[in-house]
Parts: structure tokens; sequence; C-alpha cells
């Protein structure tokens, strides 16, 4: 049975969708890049700019979020013959549970992050609910589970032992990175150049070599403040994207 995320009090349904979220997006895909698999895909496989072919993907994936849609289908029928060897020689297959959850993993740390930075704090109480909508959301792919936490702490303890012990520089991620940290299509080419190196992971700052200076975090807050202010003044049409307009 497909599990529903569409009630009011959704909290999955109320930022996935948000600008605000995509325009954190840098976050998520400078991780991706790192990851020897998922960006051995994206050089093997997407024959067109990065942030054209994150539009595509993650437009498709809010959808089946908001719609409720079964996604074994859509999901296997995009991923099933990415495969081949990454930038180490290994053999990477993009439904492998580990590599997928893991980018799927990097979307939701950065929802966490953009909904905390650039829309309101949440309680400890909202980000268990949160985590738990995601975790129905992930459900809805029908892929295995097993590398999937169970609680919010759990989830933070698995992504940064992730990111420490999974992400590195490789060929890939040379061709990849400078598109991943200046956006140029999609609404993620309006975060601001100045505020990207503070919205980084600090993984993914370390390894892209990124100098994160007081300036930089400085940037990000005042961008932060700015983006917390228009949110009360903008309208649904305009604050969330086309496909969360439900």
């Amino acid at each position: 049975m497909t599990e529903q995320l569409t009630p009011t009090d959704s909290l999955l349904r109320r930022y996935l969708g948000d600008r605000r979220f995509a325009l954190a997006l840098p976050r998520a895909v400078s991780l991706q890049v790192l990851h020897p698999a998922i960006a051995a895909a994206l050089t093997d496989h997407v024959h067109y700019r990065l942030w054209s072919h994150k539009q595509r993907s993650i437009t498709r994936m809010i959808h089946l979020a908001y719609t409720g849609t079964n996604a074994r289908f859509v999901i296997r029928a995009a991923h099933e013959h990415v495969k081949g060897r990454d930038s180490l020689g290994h053999r990477y297959h993009a439904l492998n549970p580990e590599v997928f959850h893991f980018q799927h993993a990097t979307y939701v740390e950065t929802l966490f992050t953009a909904v905390n930075t650039f829309i309101r704090p949440m309680s400890a109480d909202e980000h268990e609910q949160l985590y738990a909508e995601c975790c129905a959301w992930y459900r809805r792919y029908e892929l295995s589970t097993r590398p999937m936490p169970t609680t919010w702490a759990e989830f933070v303890t698995y992504f940064e032992q992730a990111c420490a012990t999974t992400l590195r520089v490789t060929a890939a991620t040379e061709t990849l990175a400078p598109q991943a940290l200046r956006p140029d299509a999609w609404v993620p080419r309006f975060t601001p150049t100045a505020v990207i190196p503070a919205l980084l992971h600090d993984r993914a700052a370390q390894l892209l070599d990124v100098t994160v200076t007081r300036r930089d975090r400085r940037a990000l807050r005042t961008y932060a403040t700015t983006l917390r202010g228009a949110g009360h003044l903008t309208p649904r049409s305009i604050r969330y994207l086309r496909v969360a307009r439900l």
C-alpha cells in the first residue's frame, strides 16, 4: 500500500516544493560529484549540462513525493541501464541500494539544511516528523531500505560516516565540480556565488578545496535573513515550484 504524504500538516509537503530548497541544492550536488559511483554515472550517462539534468530528475522526484505515485517502474526505467566502472575501476550500478540511498540522502540532508537556514529552525520533534516522512517517501521507490536509518539521529550519524569514508575526488569529480559549484540552470542558478562556499557540507568543502571565510559565512547569514523575510511576503504561486502547486 502506498503511504500518503498529502495531509495539510505534512512537513515534507510544506517544504520539499519550496523554491528555497532548490536554492540550497548545490549542497547536495557537490556531495554527489564526490561519490565515485554517482560521479561516474553522471559523466558516463548524462549527455547534457549537469543542472539541466538535475532539473529534470529532481522535479520528477518532487512530483512523486507530492502525488503519492508508486515510483517503482519510473525509477527502474530511468536507472536500470546506468552502470559501468567508476574512475577507480570499480563496477557501479545506479540501483545499488547503498548508492541510490546515498544520493537520496544528500537531498534529505539538504532539505533539512534549507528549512533550518532559509525558512525557520525546526524543533526536535519536527526533525523526527520530517525525517519519518522522508522515509515514507523513500519507501515509495520500492528499493531496498537496508541502508536507510530509522530515526533522524541515526541518519545524522550515517550521513557523516558515509561522507567521511565514501567520498573522494576522482577524475569524474574534476569534470563535474565546476558545474556543481556554479549552477547555470533552473532555480539554483539564482543562488548567489558568494553564498555557495558557506552553504557546502564541510566534507565537500574540504575535498573540493573550498576555503570558507568569515565573509562567506556572513554572506550566507544575510541571504538567509532575506529569504526568511521574503517567504512571509511571497504568494504560494511564486514561492513553490510548479510541480508542488497541487
